[in-house]
């Protein structure tokens, strides 16, 4: 079943969006050669904490950090470690989960560590814009398809796998909700509606779509060991323009 959200849950799922835009915020601002990804992690942690909300991701089916930190050809669920030290030219995906008030805001965006090459920064380009693309299809009266199909077009437009096994999802007071959301044409007739609230996140590959899970049960990476970018936003449907609740409030 889809939840719809009312006003007074969108008012509480935009202060848990803005709690994670806080965390990605800070990201961008440390993000450096040099730095560990379980200092990042700290980094999040502390940010969530003093803000009242509580880190989503911690022991979610037993996941050991505050995000997810998924390096070079790891596309998500990447394990924080004091021994993984990012280096010049690494992307490093950065997926956050705030829960305030019971309801949930999770985002992802894919951050260079110093210069990237020009390939690679054609991947977070066309990865970031294969989300915005989803977005502007999250309409009352469009089909889940509209948004699948408008993500894969970027994809194909630039001649980048697309991660099949993975995708968005219904966020609110759970962070896995109904519908899941493709990130290529399935053929999805489920409308949408005023208050359906959905993380989008396409993930793209520089090289093939498939991909294989680490032995620590987390960790998923290309197959081809190829780069891969994570961009993801919770949005809900509006009877007017749809809201993008993992942003800054101003």
């Amino acid at each position: 079943m889809i939840n719809r959200k009312s006003r007074e849950d969108i008012k509480l799922m935009r202060h848990a969006g803005h709690i994670v835009a806080l965390v990605h915020q800070e990201m961008k601002r440390v993000i450096e050669p040099g730095m560990s990804t379980k200092e990042l992690d700290n980094i999040a942690y502390k940010i969530i904490k003093e803000n009242r909300a509580i880190p989503t991701f911690l022991g979610y089916n037993g996941f050991p950090a505050s995000i997810c930190t998924s390096v070079n050809e790891q596309v998500v669920h990447g394990i924080p470690h004091e021994d993984v030290i990012l280096k010049e030219g690494d992307i490093i995906s950065i997926d956050v989960g705030a829960t305030y008030h019971g309801f949930v805001g999770d985002s992802a965006w894919t951050y260079p560590v110093g210069k990237i090459s020009d390939e690679v920064a054609r991947l977070l380009k066309a990865t970031e814009e294969g989300l915005f693309a989803g977005i502007s299809k999250m309409h009352e009266g469009n089909v889940l398809d509209d948004v699948s199909s408008a993500i894969e077009a970027v994809a194909n437009r630039e001649k980048l796998g697309i991660v099949r096994q993975y995708g968005g999802h219904g966020v609110g007071r759970n962070m896995h909700e109904e519908p899941f959301l493709f990130n290529y044409s399935v053929g999805d007739k489920t409308l949408l509606k005023t208050g359906m609230a959905i993380a989008i996140e396409p993930m793209f590959n520089l090289g093939v779509d498939e991909v294989e899970v680490a032995d620590d049960e987390w960790t998923v990476s290309t197959i081809d060991k190829k780069p891969s970018a994570h961009f993801e936003h919770t949005v809900v449907v509006t009877d007017n323009e749809p809201i993008i609740t993992t942003k800054l409030l101003v």
